[in-house]
């Protein structure tokens, strides 16, 4: 496994550093991906795989503690919200929050 995994962090900064953990979902650029119900398309990769679409795998929801493994953020930052909205919708799909 490669040392690099993109990762969208949805804990907010404020417990990712009292925690030292980050909650979030990984990404990949495999393209079976483009058929998952459950990956949301967020647009091209950098660095290498620029010419390579990134999926937001919405069905694998993972914590890890982001000072032990040294992680860093992304070039890119944040997603557009648009974007950020549709990860959101599809990890309610599984999980429901605040369905009643």
């Amino acid at each position: 496994m490669r040392d690099i995994h993109p990762f969208l962090v949805l804990s907010p900064r404020i417990f990712n550093e009292k925690t030292s953990l980050v909650i979030g979902l990984p990404m990949t650029t495999a393209a079976y991906n483009a058929d998952n119900p459950f990956a949301v398309a967020v647009g091209k990769a950098g660095g290498r795989k620029a010419e390579q679409t990134s999926y937001v795998l919405c069905h694998q929801p993972k914590s890890f503690d982001w000072r032990l493994r040294k992680a860093k953020p992304h070039p890119l930052k944040s997603l557009p919200d648009n974007l950020f909205a549709q990860v959101c919708e599809r990890l309610n799909q599984i999980i429901q929050i605040g369905v009643g």
